[in-house]
Parts: structure tokens; C-alpha cells; sequence
């Protein structure tokens, strides 16, 4: 696979926001679209950028899209923050493990706070533009046959229904736009580190290269649809 980027549906001169800049796809996301010709500029917001957004802070988000505001629309907004694992917080084996301030505290990040992205940043989409969110396969409720992680799982499943629920609304306003939920599969990152899938992960680059292409693939009909990096159809 060539290394290189050019987005064609997004028109010349795309400008791109990336949600979530510091992570190993955000990273990602930014090097790839700042190398793309057809890209003129690329915007980073994280919890260590100017402006900073937390997704445990939900004024934050809020000031965020409005010091963002002057600068709108971006033909693609990419959110690529989340959290599985962090500190005493563990993906749950079992029931016994599932525990009040790690469920929310995962809800927060995963959930809550891409809500709040989702209401204010929404509004500074071009009306032809595409929003993507990444979401989880584990977040899918039709391809669980595992169990295990409990708060992962749901918060994630939440996500895409916030995500297929906005969608909706999203088209009776700005039918041309895109929303997209998708899964961008083990990617070598802190987050996956920990866990056995991880021997399988993917270089970052490479799972944004593919997330990118097929953003670029997808037509406003695939509006508020769950799809793997691959482009498989995922079930919810």
C-alpha cells in the first residue's frame, strides 16, 4: 500500500480537523492529511493543544468548536480519542468486576464527552463534508459472542447509536454531508499494548491510511452507517 493520501471527495483544498491529535491515530490522521495535496490545512484539538479539549470537561469541548468557529466549515472532521484502559481501569472479565467509577469514567471519554462533540462540532461540518468518529467492533451488539468488557463494549455501542441518531437528523438538513461510524481495528497504539490482540495490531499510519481512503469511498447514502477499516458493513 503507498504511503501517500489524496482525497478526492472532499474538494480542493480540504481543511481537516482532527479530535484527539495526540493519540497514536490521531497522530496518524494529521501526518497523512498534512502530506495530502488536495489538504490546506489541517487543525489539531487534544488535551495538550491551544485550545484544549477534554473530553472529561464538557466546557471545554464547548469553547473548543467556538474558538474553532472562525475558521469553519471543515469539509472532514475526524474524532479519534477514547478510552479502554487507564491507571486501576481494566477491561472486566466478568460482572463482578464491573465498577461504578470505571464504567463512568470510560462512559465519560468514550461516550458523554463524543456527545458533546457531536452537538458542537456538528454545526461547523461543510454541508458536502464528512465527520468520522472511530467506534469499536466490540462496540457492536449483533457480533458479540465473547462477553467480557462491559464498559467498552456499551460505551462504545452508545457511541453508535448517538452517532446513527444524529446521522438522521444530519440528513434532513445537510442530506450531502457525511457521518460515519468506524471501527479501525487493533492498531499498535498504548491503548491495544496490553491485550493479546495486540501481537496482530497494525502500524497507526497504516489503519489511518485506510480509515482515510474509505471515508473518501463513502457517498452521503452511507450516512450514519457502522463500517470496519476494511470497509465491511458492521452489524450494530
Amino acid at each position: 500500500m503507498s504511503n501517500s493520501l489524496n482525497m478526492t471527495s472532499l474538494g480542493d483544498n480540504y481543511r481537516a480537523l482532527v479530535i484527539g491529535a495526540s493519540g497514536a491515530l490521531g497522530t496518524a490522521f494529521c501526518e497523512l492529511l498534512r502530506a495530502d495535496p488536495n489538504c490546506a490545512a489541517v487543525r489539531e484539538l487534544s488535551r495538550s493543544t491551544s485550545p484544549r479539549l477534554d473530553l472529561e470537561n464538557p466546557v471545554s469541548i464547548a469553547d473548543a468548536a467556538a474558538a474553532m468557529a472562525d475558521e469553519a466549515p471543515y469539509q472532514l472532521i475526524i474524532h479519534a480519542a477514547g478510552l479502554l484502559h487507564r491507571g486501576t481501569i481494566h477491561p472486566e472479565k466478568s460482572i463482578a468486576a464491573i465498577d461504578h467509577e470505571a464504567l463512568s469514567a470510560v462512559f465519560q471519554v468514550n461516550t458523554l464527552g463524543p456527545a458533546m462533540v457531536l452537538r458542537h462540532f456538528l454545526p461547523l461540518l461543510d454541508p458536502k463534508g464528512a465527520m468520522a468518529m472511530l467506534s469499536a467492533k466490540v462496540g457492536s451488539i449483533g457480533d458479540n459472542r465473547l462477553g467480557g468488557w462491559y464498559a467498552y463494549r456499551a460505551s462504545k455501542a452508545a457511541l453508535n447509536m448517538l452517532i446513527k441518531t444524529a446521522a438522521i437528523e444530519l440528513a434532513r438538513t445537510r442530506p450531502h454531508s457525511r457521518l460515519l461510524s468506524l471501527h479501525p481495528g487493533t492498531v499498535i497504539s498504548a491503548l491495544s499494548q496490553p491485550f493479546r490482540g495486540a501481537a496482530a495490531a497494525r502500524p497507526a499510519t497504516v489503519a489511518a491510511h485506510e480509515l482515510l481512503s474509505l471515508v473518501d469511498r463513502l457517498t452521503p447514502a452511507d450516512s450514519g452507517n457502522f463500517f470496519a477499516y476494511d470497509g465491511e458493513p458492521l452489524p450494530w
